[in-house]
């Protein structure tokens, strides 16, 4: 029996650090399987790592499937979550729900998608039906080649401030965790003691619950 969302919140409460790793295709998510990962993360970055894309943006739910498919098939033990891709869940929660669907139909216990407070109520609707959902703030890699420019998260009091915000709104929208990528330290220390879910760190330092 693989790894369950509460599973994952109950690694928190005990204090256990939680191990992440991205992976595309069978080969790789055996071995990670096997080797005892918590969570394998279908990644849009396939589209970079395994199409030859620039950025995240051309990735498509259709390709996201396929790789969600392949790496399911490998997975025993992990728990299972799929990236939503740039567009598939901005126009309106109609589609955010349905390519959600598709993506757990393929074989994800969980979607993730990349937005704060403005995304709250999407959430909501997606957990709504049954589907759990993992946030994802600081960096975000669908938009920052339009928007925030590769850097550091958090920096400023202003900016700190709106992460911890964001964090604890999607909290209170119901994700059973959060990436923070690229959030500096100190705000990644603040927003994982602030927050009961767990925090994923991409590049945000150790007082993340996961890396």
């Amino acid at each position: 029996m693989h790894k369950s969302v509460q599973d994952i919140l109950d690694m928190k409460k005990r204090g256990e650090k939680i191990s992440v790793i991205t992976g595309y295709d069978y080969t790789l998510a055996s071995l990670c399987d096997k080797a005892g990962i918590d969570i394998m993360l279908v990644g849009d970055s396939a589209g970079m790592v395994m199409l030859g894309y620039d950025n995240t943006i051309p990735v498509t739910v259709e390709q996201m499937c396929l790789f969600t498919e392949a790496v399911s098939r490998a997975r025993q033990n992990s728990l299972l979550v799929a990236d939503l891709p740039f567009m598939s869940y901005q126009v309106n929660i109609d589609e955010a729900i349905r390519n959600s669907g598709r993506l757990i139909k393929s074989g994800a216990d969980a979607v993730k998608l990349e937005g704060g407070t403005v995304m709250a109520e999407t959430i909501r609707s997606i957990i709504d039906v049954g589907i759990p959902v993992m946030g994802h703030i600081g960096l975000q890699p669908q938009t920052t080649m339009l928007s925030q420019g590769y850097r550091v998260q958090g920096k400023t009091k202003d900016t700190a401030m709106k992460l911890i915000q964001d964090a604890k709104e999607l909290e209170e929208a119901g994700v059973f965790g959060i990436v923070l990528e690229m959030v500096s330290k100190e705000v990644a220390e603040i927003i994982s003691e602030t927050v009961a879910i767990p925090t994923i760190g991409i590049g945000s330092g150790g007082g993340c619950n996961g890396q």
